[in-house]
Formats: C-alpha cells, structure tokens, sequence
C-alpha cells in the first residue's frame, strides 16, 4: 500500500559495539545485506533507548556508500534544542565530519530516542537530506528534544547510515530502517 512503512534492516545492541549500520550492503551490522537504493524514495530510522557506555558523550551518525562511512567534513545541519531545564537553543553547523545529534549519559533513564527521515539517499545527482525529531535524557538526566535537519553536501549515492558515539561505544539501543512504500 502506498505510504506504507517497510521494514528493510534492523540491529538491536545486545552487548558493546562501536558502531550501528544500516543498510550499507553487506558491511552493514544485521547482517542481512540490504542497501538504501531506488527501490523507495524516503527512509526511515528509528532509535529506541539507545544509550552509550561512557557517560556525557554525544550520538553522531554519517552516511555510507558502498558499506564504507564517509568522513569527509561535508555535513551541515540546523536545528532547535528544545530543553526542559532552560531556554530553547537554535543551533546550526557547517563542514563537519558527522552529523552530531544529541547528548546522553550513562545514569537511570538517560537514553535516546529519535526518528530519522532520508531524502535523496540513492541519488547521485542531488545532496542527501535529513529530518531529525528526537527526545533524551541528557547527562544530567534533563529532558531535551531536538528538530532539525541537515545535508550531506556532496553529491553522491549513499547506501547506507552508521551511528555512533562521540566517545566510547554503544551500551544498548534498538536501530531499525525503513522504506516508505511508492
């Protein structure tokens, strides 16, 4: 059905790993060898308690193309950091070698939450774009949101996005990739 979500990857961290990939072919962590390609539009991640093993570190993700992380300073992203301790925060970055998405910790409830939409991901004649909507506790257990988005400026067919932490590895959290149906 059109406008329906497909399930196309997923991992869940059952134990410390440095990195989550979806997609990115047979690089990525599932295992299951798929690629973000042409065959939807728009993709989907979705986090669930994600949570890192070193306490005030940030997530960071970057795209793939074939299985392989691009590190070049080519991501830029605006976005507002809405805080329940203090005034929201409108935030915007250029040339970085990652998207940078939020702070986290290792204390009682403090996880990430998060919905990530993909435009142009297959696309080799257009910059890749994101929309990001997520909720965390950050390290001092404060709860903040974040929406925004950014750009992958270079023009480039990726196959795939990693996560992964500013420092240290991945304790926990659910990573699934979807394809939204034609």
């Amino acid at each position: 059905m059109s406008g329906s979500l497909i399930k196309i990857d997923e991992f869940t961290v059952s134990s410390a790993v440095a990195s989550v990939t979806l997609g990115g072919g047979s690089s990525g962590s599932s295992g299951a060898n798929v690629s973000i390609d042409s065959n939807y539009d728009v993709y989907m991640v979705r986090l669930n308690n994600v949570a890192p093993v070193t306490d005030n570190v940030t997530l960071y993700f970057r795209t793939t193309s074939g299985g392989t992380p691009n590190t070049t300073a080519t991501y830029d992203r605006a976005f507002l950091r809405i805080r329940a301790d203090q005034a929201f925060q409108p935030r915007g970055f250029t040339d970085e070698t990652f998207f940078n998405w939020a702070d986290t910790g290792t204390g009682t409830s403090e996880m990430f939450n998060g919905i990530v939409h993909l435009f142009n991901f297959s696309n080799s004649s257009e910059y890749s774009s994101i929309l990001i909507d997520s909720s965390t506790r950050d390290s001092n257990g404060n709860l903040v949101g974040q929406q925004g988005g950014g750009l992958h400026t270079v023009q480039t067919a990726c196959d795939g996005i990693q996560f992964f932490m500013s420092s240290g590895n991945l304790a926990s959290g659910s990573f699934s990739l979807y394809g939204l149906a034609k």
